[in-house]
């Protein structure tokens, strides 16, 4: 008799900011010998460790972290081009033994990865910039109702304002002469791993007070030095990694537009409201496979003893 394939398992940790994914990912990487790989698109970029919360060098130190702090702020990321450096990832870790721990709240990109992503061609770098300078020109109201005009579905999804999307389906469009949308009701080729899903879900009022909470901290830590020196290279408004939470806010008090206190409510409260899109996201995208309050405390162990029972 043929002996069964065996399918690699890859464990996610996800949930909402604040939430802690980042402390069960490490004890779960002890705990395992796993190696945590990073599924969060803010903290894939260099130059805001500590307004990303990136992990320190103390945690890397007590288990390999990849895919941290990898690109430059100003390459955009999309969720096919994380899933191709997370697939790498993950069979390199394979490779060595050892278990894939994926850690991030960027649900639609572990969605993506674990389910498939449909092939949209490669979009030449010519007509990216020419489409940027559009929405430069015509400013997002126009881009998006010029838009609307060719692919209303996509339009329909997209928040307004959100220049990396709409450009992203411009370019699209552009470059295949066929609709964003169209492309994404293909199917994509399934993941060749099995995932174990772990969803921090915390109370709303403990999350808000997290959120608060850790802010303040990062205000003790540097964090407006560290911001201070990507607004001193005036970078592109354009540049992607330039969405990291509470750098807007930030760049309008070095400019004098907000006081400091004034900068720092509406980061936390921009930041609460993201982790309430992310909460809504999870609970009507994705079935994990343990629900945790993290609130409650020994989320580690309770993750732990889940794994085990499952033999992962």
């Amino acid at each position: 008799m043929a002996k069964a394939e065996v399918i690699p398992q890859v464990i996610v940790v996800t949930g909402p900011t604040a939430s802690g994914k980042s402390a069960l990912a490490l004890a779960l990487a002890e705990r395992r010998r796993g190696i945590v790989i990073n599924a969060d698109a803010m903290q894939t970029y260099d130059a805001f460790p500590i307004l990303t919360a990136q992990p320190t060098q103390e945690e890397r130190a007590r288990a390999p972290h990849r895919l941290y702090g990898e690109l430059p702020l100003s390459e955009t990321l999309t969720a096919a081009r994380w899933g191709a450096l997370a697939s790498t990832e993950i069979e390199r870790v394979l490779s060595e033994g050892r278990i894939p721990i994926l850690c991030g709240g960027s649900g639609l990109y572990l969605r993506t990865l674990m389910e498939g992503i449909s092939a949209v061609p490669d979009v030449p770098a010519g007509l990216r910039e020419a489409a940027n300078a559009e929405w430069q020109s015509l400013g997002a109201d126009a881009f998006r109702a010029r838009l609307a005009e060719h692919d209303p579905q996509i339009v329909a999804r997209l928040k307004p304002g959100d220049r990396q999307r709409h450009v992203r389906a411009w370019e699209v469009l552009q470059a295949t002469g066929r609709r964003l949308s169209l492309w994404q009701q293909e199917p994509g080729t399934p993941a060749r791993w099995r995932f174990a899903t772990l969803l921090l879900s915390p109370e709303r009022g403990w999350l808000r007070e997290r959120i608060e909470t850790r802010f303040d901290l990062m205000l003790r830590q540097e964090v407006l030095a560290e911001a201070r020196a990507v607004f001193d290279r005036h970078p592109d408004p354009a540049w992607p990694g330039l969405k990291a939470h509470g750098a807007p806010e930030f760049f309008q008090h070095f400019r004098g537009e907000l006081s400091l206190e004034r900068a720092r409510q509406i980061a936390i409260d921009h930041t609460r409201q993201y982790a309430k899109r992310q909460m809504t996201w999870f609970r009507g995208q994705m079935t994990p496979n343990l629900v945790l309050d993290p609130a409650s405390g020994g989320v580690d162990v309770q993750a732990a003893q889940f794994l085990d029972n499952s033999g992962v």
